[in-house]
């Protein structure tokens, strides 16, 4: 009880932390969100309607006071209205997130098994020429932008080979370019990450009694090896959640998807300030969580976590 106790507060901290700084970073942007859409020429309104369009998205009011304001409505579930489209942000966000969730959890999937495929070759190829290069593939995929892959798989297996349609493609066709376009960058450091502790897992003494008594190297690796070597790679996992979202932005805008990812760029051509705090507390709200499952996972996993557990509690 402790241990959830304990990890609540920080996820509240988080997520404060994360509000103020949004908060205060969007008010630092030129212009005003209110003025952008309401005081075009051809909608002939008066300054005065101006000032009352303004009093009622509360733009008129001193920055600490809009502050709280949003931080009371946060906490109640108001997000508040978009600037924009004058549609409350919590309906808005309600209707994108299904399908961002959806290509996030399937793009993560991919990825750790891209990583997992990666690091089990570079352990069990047969040519230490072919190891060495398998273990050169992450860098490779680092090193790609999201914008140019997802262009490179569209003309490649859309326009080229026509495998994959872009146009008029059922839902789950539709998904196959975007959830590649979003595993791969993310596969690189969950198989960095896991390389590196396949590699340190192997050099321990008990590994070494494990092959002295004559087990294959595909059962050291998967019975004796994997469990240990996926704790650092699960964390990490957890972490890359804010890059799914990033991620998810540029896909979405390239295959144009609706979801969370269009939204967000949406509201930053538009300056809904409302909108953007609404999807970083979201973002935030969703690392927050995913941090917590990872460390509720971790001693199931690992049994030496879990006496490290007990013993925290017990103390």
């Amino acid at each position: 009880m402790s241990f959830v106790l304990r990890r609540a507060g920080q996820a509240a901290i988080v997520l404060i932390a994360a509000f103020t700084a949004t908060f205060f970073l969007l008010q630092l942007l030129p212009g005003d969100a209110t003025l952008i859409k309401f005081s075009d020429p051809s909608l002939g309104l008066s300054p005065e309607q101006l000032d009352g369009i303004r009093a009622t998205y509360g733009a008129d009011l001193p920055w600490w006071q809009q502050y709280v304001h949003a931080v009371l409505g946060f906490v109640a579930g108001d997000f508040g209205y978009s600037t924009q489209f004058g549609t409350p942000v919590r309906t808005m966000l309600a209707e994108a997130l299904p399908s961002t969730l959806l290509l996030a959890a399937l793009g993560l999937v991919v990825a750790l098994l891209i990583a997992v495929l990666v690091a089990g070759l570079s352990s069990l190829a047969p040519l230490a020429w072919l190891r060495n290069g398998i273990r050169q593939v992450p860098g490779l995929f680092v090193a790609v932008p999201v914008f140019w892959l997802g262009i490179l798989l569209i003309q490649v297996f859309s326009f080229g080979l026509g495998w994959v349609p872009i146009v008029g493609a059922d839902p789950v066709a539709g998904l196959v370019l975007p959830v590649l376009t979003l595993a791969v960058p993310i596969s690189a450091p969950l198989a960095q990450v896991l390389v590196r502790a396949i590699d340190q897992v192997q050099a321990q003494p008990f590994i070494t009694v494990v092959r002295a008594k004559g087990a294959p190297p595909s059962w050291v690796l998967t019975r004796s090896v994997a469990r240990n070597a996926a704790l650092p790679a699960l964390t990490v996992a957890g972490v890359l959640f804010g890059e799914l979202v990033g991620g998810a932005v540029v896909t979405e805008t390239v295959f144009g998807r609706t979801g969370i990812g269009r939204l967000t760029e949406q509201a930053v051509s538009n300056q809904d300030i409302p909108v953007l705090q609404g999807v970083v507390l979201l973002s935030a709200l969703g690392f927050v969580l995913i941090s917590f499952a990872v460390d509720l996972v971790t001693p199931l996993i690992d049994p030496r976590q879990r006496a490290l557990s007990k013993a925290g509690v017990s103390a």
